[in-house]
């Protein structure tokens, strides 16, 4: 038998593998880790204690929070309009939200989408890069910037210090890094010679016949991502910064309206927490993060409160994610609907790249 006919066995081991380690991360969570930080009575009480108002605006700042990340697709994919952008996006976020390894098949979902309406992919993988390369920049960035107002606050320890230090240097390298890429093409054959070799030797112990013309693929890839830069530069970093604030001022919203109070965990506080809980949910662990942010922001707001103040942090996170992680899957499903059923969208190549032209 050869490798290529087992194989489809060997995904659904992982799948099966994957789903029972996400579940027992879930359960083991929400059963036997949260009820310690907080009585889940208590906020249920909490929750149900919002008024009408407080419901309402929450749920608007969480809209307002998915619209934010169309700005950032149209930016970086040339020809993308705003509504493609809502249904490729809502879509994937679901598919991300919900299945194990949904990131992977959230990918998969976005370029079938987008090949269907008529764009490269070279340009759709050039779009995926760039805007994972500055969404990390950000996410990068936002811990030492909260670890810079805690210090300026007068709340700053040695741990803090240094963990502020190791953040700009991971941040000033990956972005020294990433400009030397591409402003030398011979830089940039040079690493792509050397992804290369990485994944020969990964085909290679599959058994597979080994690949070319990496440093190719890195050259045309810096041409284009000099010229995308060169003329979305600033929309793209402006509309990743707003994408982040607004993920960002749900939670923070969350806190206020359930009555944890400024003076009870200060605005930069939360900007601290959510920043470095940011960077544990790129871990895939479970579908979305579900159940390890939920359990990083716990740990970290909680953090010398009394009971009935854990209580409405707790609850506050829940709300947070509830609008965040599962608000996103019905309209995913629906955008998903709205991709099959409308054939409107489905433009030409040429008609494509002139759009992108404009």
């Amino acid at each position: 038998m050869t490798i290529e006919a087992t194989r489809p066995e060997k995904p659904m081991w992982k799948r099966v593998a994957q789903t029972s380690i996400s579940v027992a991360i879930v359960v083991g969570i929400f059963v036997g880790i949260m009820p310690q930080i907080a009585d889940y009575g208590d906020v249920w009480e909490t929750i149900k204690a919002m008024t009408s108002f407080e419901a309402a605006t929450l749920i608007l700042v969480g809209l307002w929070n998915l619209v934010t990340y169309w700005f950032v697709l149209t930016a970086a994919l040339p020809g993308l309009r705003f509504r493609e952008a809502a249904v490729v996006n809502q879509a994937s976020t679901a598919v991300s939200n919900t299945l194990p390894a949904g990131g992977a098949i959230g990918v998969g979902v976005t370029i079938s989408m987008l090949t269907s309406w008529g764009f490269r992919l070279p340009a759709i993988g050039l779009q995926t890069i760039v805007s994972g390369i500055w969404n990390n920049f950000v996410k990068l960035g936002m811990p030492v910037f909260a670890l810079v107002l805690l210090a300026l606050e007068g709340d700053i320890t040695l741990a803090r210090l240094v963990a502020a230090v190791v953040g700009v240097a991971v941040l000033v390298g990956s972005v020294v890094l990433f400009a030397l890429l591409l402003k030398s093409d011979r830089l940039a054959r040079i690493a792509g010679n050397k992804a290369g070799g990485g994944v020969n030797r990964v085909r290679q112990f599959l058994r597979k016949e080994p690949l070319t013309g990496f440093d190719d693929r890195a050259s045309r890839f810096r041409s284009g991502t000099v010229e995308l830069l060169a003329r979305r530069w600033v929309r793209l970093t402006f509309s990743t910064l707003t994408s982040h604030v607004s993920l960002y001022l749900v939670l923070l919203v969350a806190l206020r309206h359930v009555g944890v109070a400024q003076r009870d965990l200060s605005w930069i506080t939360v900007l601290a927490a959510f920043a470095f809980v940011r960077l544990i949910s790129a871990l895939p662990l479970t579908p979305g993060g579900v159940g390890v942010v939920e359990l990083g922001y716990a740990a970290v707001l909680t953090i010398g409160l009394d009971d009935l103040l854990s209580a409405q942090v707790v609850a506050a996170i829940l709300l947070f994610r509830a609008i965040t992680y599962f608000l996103p899957i019905p309209l995913g499903l629906t955008s998903y609907l709205v991709w099959r059923g409308n054939r409107s969208w489905r433009l030409t190549l040429p008609e494509r790249d002139l759009l992108a032209a404009k």
